[in-house]
């Protein structure tokens, strides 16, 4: 098997856990948050600054890598594929392109085949079938792929999502059937909607394809957080222990906190980026609009003690300047900062999870979240 996974600590209390994923470009210590590179990039930061800010694994995505530059010319960028493309030496996770696929809504069309869709680039046609997606993620060559699935939104119908269901199963049998990559593991993905008979439904069948890991889709599409928790609180017993789960497009500090005492390995989430490029930034009473004029003197760090680079080297009037300027450097300190606090956060998670003490930890988190959030620096 390509990767594989150790489970090292469990939580007495919660469903928290801590583990290893062995995949071939390096050892992954989980639960663990992934930065996105939709287009083989995470937005404003270079592969070393990933690094330095605790970055172990990266997501890219398939749709967008597709339609430029080609899966063609990622794969002869060398024998690594996407890690040679991007001067990524770390393990790589893509995602299959159905969400993409999904959000383009009026621009697609599903049938059993796989689903017919226009460029958003161009308007050109194109058509994703399992089979195609596992040619173009298998040409990317990351150490995981996914299989390619349809994501219901939120709300639906039981039929509807019974119907996409059925549909993302059979769909990933088609995906185990073709995939063959020599060092790359293809991951199922459970879907379900919000209907609990579903989601049982979904992961059992998916667990009879016998995948070394487990995607969680269609969830963080609009349905209330407790709705959500239903569902991973659901999965945890159901799904096979010693492999990992993968919450897919989940990136709020309080869910990733909520999704790891769940039993939850894995998470990536376009979040900390996006909000970056508007002058927010993550800090443990939750958001700090650094934009705002009440900064334009302040001296201080963006958070007190955070050892990123931003927080080590600028205060937060500096930066309140450079994105009221448009600097490019303003975005890239504010991202630098929410990715490095999203990594130590998840590593201060297994931390709390090997010493025994993840319960405190939820706790303090929580109180320090709920307090009135007003700028204590």
């Amino acid at each position: 098997m390509p990767i594989s996974f150790t489970l090292q600590y469990e939580d007495s209390v919660t469903s928290a856990r801590a583990g290893l994923l062995h995949t071939p470009h390096g050892e992954v210590a989980t639960p663990v948050f992934m930065p996105v590179g939709t287009c083989a990039s995470v937005k404003t930061v270079s592969p070393r600054e990933l690094k330095e800010l605790g970055a172990a694994i990266v997501l890219s995505n398939t749709y967008h890598l597709y339609l430029r530059p080609g899966h063609e010319v990622v794969r002869e960028a060398g024998p690594g594929g996407l890690h040679d493309f991007m001067g990524w030496d770390g393990p790589i996770l893509t995602d299959s392109g159905g969400f993409q696929v999904f959000s383009l809504a009026d621009l697609r069309k599903v049938t059993e085949e796989g689903v017919e869709f226009r460029s958003h680039i161009d308007g050109s046609r194109h058509l994703f079938t399992p089979e195609k997606v596992m040619e173009i993620e298998m040409a990317l060559g990351a150490d995981i792929a996914m299989c390619f699935d349809e994501c219901s939104p939120y709300p639906a119908e039981y039929a509807q999502v019974a119907q996409a269901d059925g549909r993302t199963h059979r769909w990933a049998a088609r995906c185990r059937a073709t995939h063959g990559h020599p060092y790359q593991s293809l991951f199922g993905i459970v879907q379900g909607g919000v209907y609990k008979e579903l989601r049982q439904k979904s992961a059992q069948e998916l667990m009879a394809l016998d995948f070394p890991g487990y995607g969680i889709g269609g969830l963080s599409v609009g349905e209330p957080k407790d709705m959500m928790y239903e569902i991973l609180d659901l999965l945890h017993p159901v799904l096979p222990a010693h492999k990992p789960r993968y919450l897919m497009g989940v990136g709020s500090p309080d869910c990733l906190v909520e999704g790891v005492a769940r039993g939850v390995d894995m998470f990536d989430c376009v979040l900390p980026t996006r909000i970056a490029r508007n002058g927010t930034v993550l800090i443990p009473e939750g958001k700090l609009v650094i934009r705002n004029a009440e900064y334009a003197r302040d001296w201080r760090p963006i958070q007190q003690g955070c050892g990123c680079y931003a927080c080590r080297n600028f205060s937060r009037a500096y930066i309140r300047h450079l994105l009221k300027a448009g600097e490019v450097l303003g975005i890239r300190l504010t991202t630098i900062h929410n990715l490095y606090y999203l990594c130590h956060l998840m590593a201060d998670i297994r931390q709390a999870i090997v010493e025994g003490r993840f319960s405190e930890f939820r706790r303090e988190f929580g109180r320090i979240r709920g307090e009135r959030r007003e700028d204590r620096g």
